[in-house]
């Protein structure tokens, strides 16, 4: 694909993927006490503390993929901390009927987007990114310094 349409692509997929954690996170935010008896209502123990780190993962993370500043990591750690929200908070195997249906399809987009962080993982956050800008500054800045020594020798 030529760089000139793989660019917005590839910062496009990243807003959109970055968008679900990072409103999620401010969500979180402006609706603590809320959130905090829903995760209580689910058997979790030591609610604030992971409440806590639910949000410090969904924004850090989320602004990681969106900037593409360290995207791997932030879309690492994002996909492990999908792991266990996606088994606790989506376990459809413990409903019936209609709930069992709605858990199922909100697991199953949770396996996706866990796809679509592993592919920044595997692939790197590509063209546009704060990354790819960095790597190619790095880049540019090796190949002067032969030819500058070279230039200084003679």
């Amino acid at each position: 694909m030529k760089p000139t349409i793989q660019t917005p692509i590839t910062v496009a997929g990243r807003v959109l993927l970055s968008l679900i954690f990072i409103v999620s996170g401010l969500a979180k935010i402006a609706n603590w006490s809320g959130t905090a008896q829903y995760m209580a209502s689910k058997g979790m123990v030591a609610v604030p503390f992971f409440l806590a780190m639910a949000i410090l993962f969904e924004l850090a993370g989320g602004l990681s993929v969106l900037t593409g500043f360290k995207a791997r990591w932030g879309a690492l750690a994002l996909a492990m901390f999908l792991i266990p929200v996606t088994a606790i908070f989506h376990n459809f195997w413990a409903f019936e009927g209609m709930e069992r249906q709605m858990q199922l399809i909100h697991f199953m987009k949770n396996l996706a987007i866990i796809g679509g962080l592993l592919s920044i993982v595997a692939c790197g956050p590509g063209l546009g990114s704060v990354d790819e800008c960095r790597a190619m500054a790095r880049s540019a800045s090796a190949s002067k310094e032969p030819a500058a020594a070279a230039a200084a020798q003679a």
